[in-house]
C-alpha cells in the first residue's frame, strides 16, 4: 500500500520541521513519489500522485497559478519550507488550496529534503519489491498446481492460504463447488449462501460489490464463465486479493479445460468398450477385464449393470439440449466418484446412461443404495431434469455377462421412469413385474386396441359427462375389489358407492365381482398409465 500524506507528515524528519496544514483536501491521499523542485511550472514533469517539496520560490511569484498547475497535473499535495525564499505563506494560498481541494503544508523549520525523499522512496520501493515478490510467488504456486492437475479444492485452498482469508468457488446457480474456510466456521460462512450470493451482482471482471462488499472474480473464458471466486470477508491488501483471485481463476479455468478434454477422451473410450461388450465383439473375459481396468474400473468379485433414465423438459434449443446431456453424464460420473466407487459409463442416447459398476463387497450392503441416492440427488438438482429412475440388472462374476445385463437394466429403468414417484432409489426386475411386460408391448396396436376396448364405455362417458367414475374404478381394482376399504378411503356411504359401481358395471358391460374381469380391467388401466407417463 502506498504511503499517504498523513504517513509522510508522521515521519520524524518531517515532524522536526513543525508542519502546519494551511488548507486543501483530505490528507489520506496516496503518494506515488516525492518530487523536489522550485520550478514555477511542473506540468510536464509530473505523472500524478507526487508530493511536491519546495522552498517556496514559485509561491513568491504567482501562488494561485502555481497551485492550479500542480492540481491539474495530478499532484498529491505541496510541502513548502519557510525561511528560504518566503518567510510566510502568501495571502490567498489557503483560499486557493481549499478551492482546489489541494493539500498545502508549511514547514516552519528547515529540514533536509534528501532525507525525506530517501525514506519515502525506500518504503515505496520496498513495498513495490514485496508486491513483485508476491506476484512471482503467486505465479509459481498456481502454475505448479496447474502442472500437477490439482483439484478445484486444492486451488481454492491455495488462494485462501495466500490471502489468509476464506475463499468460495460457486457455479452459475450459486451452488458452492469448493470452499476454504481458513479458520472460520464453514456453517457461518455459507449460511444462506445462495440468497446472499444473488444480492452480489455478477461482473465480467474482478470487482468489489454487493451489500457485504464481496470481492468476486469470474472463472472461465470471457462471456463463457462457468463460476466465480468469492472472497466474502474483507481483505486488507486489496491489490493482492485481486491478483490472487485472478491467478486462481486462471488456474481453475485451465483445470476445467484439461479435465474436460481428458474426460471426453476417457468417456469416449469407456462408451466404446461398453458398446463392444454389449454387441459381443469381445468374447474373452480376460481381455474385457484388462481393458476395463485400464480405463479405471476397479477389479471386483462381481459386476453390476445399471441404467439411469432421465425425464427432461422439452427444448427446441439443440445447443441447450446437448449441454444438458453433458451435465447429466457429468453428474452421474461425479456421484460415482464421490461414493468412492468405480464404473464404466456410456451415454447411448439422450436421457439414458448405462453403467457397469464394480460391485461393492457384501460387507457394505448399503453402498448401492447410497450410490443410487447420490445419483438421483445430483440429477434432480440440474435445470430441466424432472425425474430420474435407475434400473439395476443381475450381478455377475463375469464382466461380459454383466454387459449383457444392460438390456435388462435399461428396460427396468424405462419402466421405472413411467411409474409414479416413490421411495425406491433404484428398481430391479422384481419391482416392475406386469408393468415391465406391458412396457415392452405397449406400442403394439393390438395391445392399445385391447385397452381401449376394455375401458371404452367408461372413457366415452367420462369424455361426455366428466365425473370420478374412472378414479373410483382404479381405486376399486387397486384394493382388489374390497368395497368396505374403498368406501372408507373415498369417504362414501355404502349405498352411494354401490350405485357408482353399478353404473360402472353397466357402462363397461362386465361383472366387477369376476376376478378375470378385474384382471383385464386392471391390465388395460396399466397400459393407459404407461402411455400417459411414457418418458
Amino acid at each position: 500500500m502506498q504511503p499517504t500524506i498523513v504517513d509522510i507528515l508522521a515521519l520524524p524528519v518531517v515532524r522536526s520541521g513543525l508542519p502546519e496544514v494551511i488548507g486543501g483536501g483530505p490528507l489520506d491521499r496516496p503518494v506515488r513519489w516525492v518530487h523536489v523542485s522550485d520550478l514555477p511550472d511542473l506540468s510536464n514533469l509530473l505523472q500524478g500522485g507526487e508530493l511536491v517539496l519546495t522552498t517556496g520560490q514559485p509561491l513568491a511569484e504567482n501562488p494561485t497559478s502555481y497551485l492550479e498547475g500542480l492540481a491539474t497535473a495530478g499532484a498529491a499535495g505541496l510541502v513548502v519550507e519557510l525561511g528560504v525564499h518566503v518567510d510566510a505563506v502568501p495571502d490567498g494560498v489557503a483560499h486557493a488550496a481549499d478551492r482546489l481541494s489541494f493539500p498545502v503544508i508549511a514547514l516552519h523549520r528547515q529540514i533536509r529534503f534528501v532525507e525525506v525523499t530517501e525514506e519515502v522512496h525506500r518504503s515505496i520501493v520496498a513495498e513495490q519489491y514485496d508486491e513483485v515478490a508476491f506476484a512471482r510467488h503467486a505465479h509459481e504456486v498456481f502454475t505448479d498446481l496447474s502442472m500437477k492437475r490439482a483439484s478445484l479444492g486444492e486451488i481454492v485452498d491455495a488462494a485462501a492460504g495466500m490471502l489468509g482469508a476464506p475463499i468460495v468457488l460457486e457455479d452459475l446457480n450459486r451452488q458452492v463447488l469448493a470452499v476454504a474456510a481458513q479458520g472460520t466456521a464453514a456453517a457461518d460462512l455459507l449460511a444462506e449462501w445462495e440468497r446472499r450470493s444473488r444480492l452480489t451482482p455478477v461482473s465480467h471482471q474482478t470487482a468489489v460489490d454487493g451489500p457485504e462488499s464481496w470481492t468476486t472474480t469470474p472463472v472461465g473464458a470471457h462471456r463463457q464463465e462457468w463460476g466465480r471466486l468469492v472472497a466474502p470477508r474483507p481483505v486488507a491488501a486489496e491489490g493482492r486479493a485481486r491478483m490472487t483471485l485472478e491467478r486462481a481463476a486462471q488456474a481453475l479455468a485451465l483445470n476445467r479445460m484439461v479435465e474436460q478434454d481428458r474426460t471426453a477422451l476417457e468417456q469416449q473410450a469407456q462408451s466404446g468398450l461398453i458398446d463392444e461388450l454389449r454387441r459381443g465383439r469381445i468374447q474373452d473375459e480376460a481381455e474385457a477385464t484388462a481393458r476395463a481396468h485400464a480405463l479405471g474400473l476397479r477389479p471386483a468379485l462381481t459386476y453390476l449393470p445399471m441404467t439411469v433414465r432421465v425425464s427432461e423438459t422439452a427444448s427446441a434449443d439443440q445447443v441447450l439440449a446437448q449441454r444438458r446431456r453433458v451435465q447429466i453424464l457429468d453428474a452421474v460420473r461425479h456421484a460415482v466418484r464421490a461414493s468412492r466407487q468405480t464404473a464404466l459409463t456410456a451415454n447411448r442416447r439422450a436421457g439414458q446412461i448405462d453403467l457397469l459398476l464394480s460391485h461393492p463387497p457384501v460387507s457394505t450392503p448399503d453402498a448401492l443404495h447410497e450410490l443410487c441416492a447420490a445419483i438421483r440427488a445430483a440429477l434432480t438438482r440440474l435445470d430441466g431434469v424432472l425425474h430420474a429412475a435407475i434400473g439395476v440388472g443381475p450381478e455377475s462374476t463375469r464382466l461380459l455377462d454383466a454387459a449383457g445385463g444392460l438390456a435388462e437394466s435399461a428396460h427396468i429403468a424405462e419402466v421405472a421412469l413411467s411409474l409414479p414417484p416413490g421411495d425406491k432409489v433404484f428398481h430391479r426386475a422384481a419391482d416392475i413385474r406386469l408393468r415391465g411386460l406391458l412396457a415392452l408391448i405397449r406400442t403394439d396396436p393390438r395391445v392399445q386396441a385391447f385397452a381401449e376396448t376394455e375401458l371404452r364405455g367408461l372413457l366415452e362417458h367420462g369424455a361426455r359427462h366428466g365425473g370420478d367414475k374412472f378414479d373410483v374404478l382404479r381405486k376399486f381394482l387397486e384394493l382388489g375389489g374390497n368395497k368396505t376399504e374403498l368406501a372408507k378411503q373415498l369417504h362414501l356411504s355404502r349405498p352411494t358407492l354401490y350405485a357408482k359401481l353399478a353404473t360402472i358395471q353397466r357402462l363397461l358391460g362386465v361383472d366387477l365381482e369376476d376376478a378375470e374381469s378385474r384382471t383385464s380391467l386392471h391390465t388395460a388401466m396399466l397400459i393407459l398409465d404407461l402411455r400417459l407417463r411414457r418418458p
